[in-house]
């Protein structure tokens, strides 16, 4: 397939004779995201889109025989002169994208490289630019106009990532990526629209790293949260972008965190002095600023979810500082009031947002549910799963309850919450049984059904008369809890009347079957049965049969077996044998044996 993109995107201008003069015209930027795109890059897979540039390395220099020797190593560098054809450019191109890409693994490692791949990773990238450059230069020669421009807003690309790397030469950075910028703003003119597309894109995506150039030279007037909003821009050539970007996150965290002392929740006000708990307080609350925000809406469920789990490991994270701190506080029973106090609170945060992460899953389930009787070839979700949604948000509420409950000197912040907890409860299990009698009624099972139902409209029943006793204002989930009640209904009268109309037609049914048998020979089924009576047919292994074939019960049941008799010898050890010494064989001792006792 890379061969198929690789020849689709480049053309040779045979025009001239002499091979010496050829111009070769590759589209480079169509070619390296196609690439991209279809090994591993479209999920961010630096390693699998080295190995497959190692691999199309390899065809590349077995197919133009272009091998360094066999035994001793013997590299042969690729000039002017050997470009005969434009396969030994794409090996010049390559072996700069497996540089760059080994480089960029090394960035994305889980906790960030440390010294050592640091080096690693900066030698790649150098490796990168040299291969580039000599990318350029070659092109510059052996191309057309639109190869040179393109080879050389990728070298110049390069060099920027290096420098944009190693935090140094921000000015030559710019100059880099604004000369990029101006190539592919100028190719983006002219060609298809699919070429179009891609220069417009790579031009969007060398923006932010060119106002974060600016901002570190100190030309821009940018805000760190503004930075944020461009961090949500995809594309490989953003990620260089982005670990920037955390660095300068968690040095905004890192100055606002001294102006955090207290730490406010539900009433009460706890202490923070641990620099690295303030840091992932304040990142999980600049999180879910994202969340509640005005710009909220506009965000799509899967990257609601990937927020939320960059909330959990913040305060996963801070809840490890706390527990740290209470292992070297020591004897001190006020330090250890006020973290235990701390824990509690980062603990109810992380359960809350784990329950408001169980409810968009609901809701993205739900959304399936009432699509899949329309779109048949969507991904269709079976109550059964909605089910164990509710079940997970059940357990999440009662771990919540318990944590609100188990102090001492509750506030009336926590007394409400607990309380409001409790009918959240009741609601969860009238959904719950809800959607499980939906399942039971899918089966088949009517009488477990209609009694779900029954028993999900008696639990709606009862959490709408404690909201009413409650005086909540949530009007959303009245709505929510009526709408339960009518459906509850309505399915348990549709299920009843199933259940009487199958127990009413079961005889009639079985009567008219047993009406169409006959013995006498009209019936094709009963003859072939007829013939076949002295015929054993095995159905183990026959494509024809349906379903599991039993032939016996596996493993066996247990039988009752007759056992041996067991006799017991009670007179032997009280049987008193006869001697038998007169009858054993004596030996002959001569008189020589006598001397030797």
């Amino acid at each position: 397939m890379a061969r198929e993109n690789g020849a689709s995107a480049m053309e040779v201008d045979d025009s001239q004779s002499d091979p010496n003069m050829q111009k070769f015209s590759i589209n480079v930027l169509q070619l390296l995201k196609s690439a991209q795109m279809q090994h591993g890059l479209r999920h961010g897979d630096y390693t699998r889109y080295r190995r497959y540039c190692t691999a199309r390395l390899r065809r590349l220099y077995r197919s133009l025989k272009f091998t360094h020797g066999r035994g001793r190593y013997a590299r042969k560098a690729v000039t002017e002169s050997c470009v005969t054809e434009v396969r030994f450019l794409h090996l010049v191109l390559y072996t700069a994208e497996r540089a760059w890409s080994h480089a960029m693994e090394k960035r994305q490692l889980p906790d960030g490289p440390n010294s050592r791949q640091r080096i690693h990773l900066i030698g790649r990238l150098r490796k990168a630019v040299k291969w580039a450059t000599l990318f350029s230069q070659l092109c510059s020669v052996k191309g057309d106009s639109r190869t040179s421009l393109e080879a050389e807003a990728y070298a110049s690309y390069m060099k920027a990532n290096l420098l944009f790397e190693q935090d140094r030469n921000w000015d030559t950075a710019l100059m880099n990526f604004k000369s990029a910028r101006a190539v592919y703003e100028e190719l983006g003119k002219y060609g298809d629209l699919e070429n179009q597309v891609l220069c417009r894109e790579r031009v969007e995506e060398l923006e932010p790293s060119i106002r974060y150039c600016l901002h570190k030279i100190g030309e821009s007037n940018l805000q760190t949260s503004e930075f944020l909003h461009i961090g949500e821009m995809e594309g490989p050539a953003l990620d260089l972008f982005k670990a920037k970007l955390e660095v300068v996150m968690a040095e905004a965290r890192t100055q606002q965190a001294a102006s955090l002392t207290e730490f406010h929740w539900l009433g009460h006000r706890f202490p923070i002095s641990n620099a690295k708990t303030r840091v992932a307080i304040l990142k999980a609350q600049d999180l879910e600023k994202d969340l509640n925000g005005p710009a909220a809406e506009s965000l799509s469920s899967e990257k609601r979810l990937t927020v939320f789990d960059k909330i959990f490991a913040a305060y996963n994270e801070a809840r490890s500082c706390i527990r740290n701190d209470l292992v070297s506080a020591g004897n001190a029973e006020n330090v250890k009031d006020d973290l235990n106090g701390l824990d509690k609170a980062v603990s109810a945060l992380l359960v809350q947002r784990t329950i408001e992460r169980n409810q968009l899953l609901v809701s993205i389930a739900k959304s399936r549910l009432t699509k899949r009787r329309e779109e048949k070839n969507e991904k269709v979700t079976k109550p059964e799963e909605l089910v164990r949604l509710y079940d997970l948000l059940l357990q999440n509420t009662a771990d919540l309850c318990d944590l609100l409950t188990s102090g001492r000197d509750q506030k009336s912040e926590e007394v409400a919450l607990a309380e409001e907890c409790e009918l959240k409860t009741l609601v969860l299990r009238a959904e719950r049984c809800f959607y499980l009698a939906l399942s039971y009624g899918l089966a088949g099972k009517r009488v477990e059904a209609y009694m779900l139902y029954c028993r999900a409209r008696s639990l709606a029943e009862e959490a709408l008369q404690r909201c009413d006793s409650a005086g909540s204002s949530d009007e959303t989930m009245r709505r929510e809890l009526k709408t339960l009640h009518d459906e509850s209904r309505s399915n348990s009268c549709i299920e009843h009347a199933k259940g009487i109309i199958e127990e009413f037609k079961g005889p009639e049914n079985l009567s008219k079957k047993i009406s169409t048998i006959s013995l006498s020979g009209t019936d094709k089924k009963l003859e072939k049965l007829l013939e076949k009576l002295d015929v054993y047919e095995s159905s183990v292994g026959d494509s024809s049969v349906k379903g599991v074939t039993h032939i016996a019960a596996f493993p066996p049941a247990f039988e009752a077996v007759p056992r041996n008799p067991i006799v017991l010898d009670l007179a032997y050890n009280c049987v008193e044998f006869p001697s038998l010494e007169s009858r054993m064989k004596k030996d002959k001792k001569g008189f020589i044996s006598r001397l030797w006792r």
